[in-house]
């Protein structure tokens, strides 16, 4: 089965924002392939703003989070792979969703082969 964390991530962003709130990540800073500004991590974490009106061109699919931010003026395309991303909270009071441990798989997501297409009737110029 398909890690249910994406989908868990997607939908407490919607809710968070829906209630006008500022939806806040917080990433396992300790894992592969994370790029985030390593000079804001704590205790092995790092506790993102992904609002809109923080990050340009948030990208939130079944293999990781990416966006593009600026951290101290700098800009920085950040990169977050979906294991590494532990919850997501609303800044304002704190309320939102620890996601459950789950086993995640090295292989990317194997993208689903398109179907043949379909043999059927053919236009054919008559003279």
């Amino acid at each position: 089965m398909l890690p249910k964390r994406s989908y868990l991530l997607n939908a407490a962003y919607s809710w968070v924002a829906d209630n006008d709130m500022t939806p806040y990540l917080l990433v396992d800073a300790e894992q592969k392939d994370v790029v985030i500004p390593t000079e804001f991590v704590k205790d092995g974490q790092i506790v993102l703003n992904i609002s809109m009106s923080a990050v340009r061109h948030l990208i939130m699919d079944k293999e990781a989070v990416s966006f593009e931010a600026r951290f101290s003026g700098k800009p920085m395309q950040v990169y977050v792979p979906i294991r590494a991303a532990l919850a997501l909270y609303a800044k304002e009071n704190g309320d939102g969703f620890v996601f459950p441990d789950e086993v995640f798989s090295d292989e990317p997501t194997p993208t689903p082969t398109p179907a043949a297409p379909k043999k059927g009737f053919q236009l054919k110029v008559v003279k």
